[in-house]
């Protein structure tokens, strides 16, 4: 096997495993956090990037193209249109 092809291997690999830490988390913060808030117990010792982490982990799961498409979807988002 050649070099760039393991590295292709490689890559897609992590990609993968990146999107599954991603989701997974997604649905252990949340769910925690959801329970949390129903519960009636204080969520203000929560820091506010422990809510971002995983979707962290979803982008650089992604194919490059993808990550663009986000990139630009979110400048769609936040840049007014005159």
């Amino acid at each position: 096997m050649r070099f760039d092809k393991k590295m292709d291997w490689l890559e897609k690999v992590i990609r993968n495993i990146m999107l599954f830490v991603g989701v997974s988390g997604v649905l252990v913060i949340y769910c925690g956090l959801f329970f949390i808030l129903f519960s009636g117990r204080d969520t203000t010792v929560l820091p506010w990037y422990l809510l971002l982490s995983p979707w962290v982990c979803i982008y650089f799961g992604l194919t490059q193209t993808k990550q663009l498409a986000v990139i630009e979807w979110f400048k769609q988002k936040i840049v007014r249109k005159k």
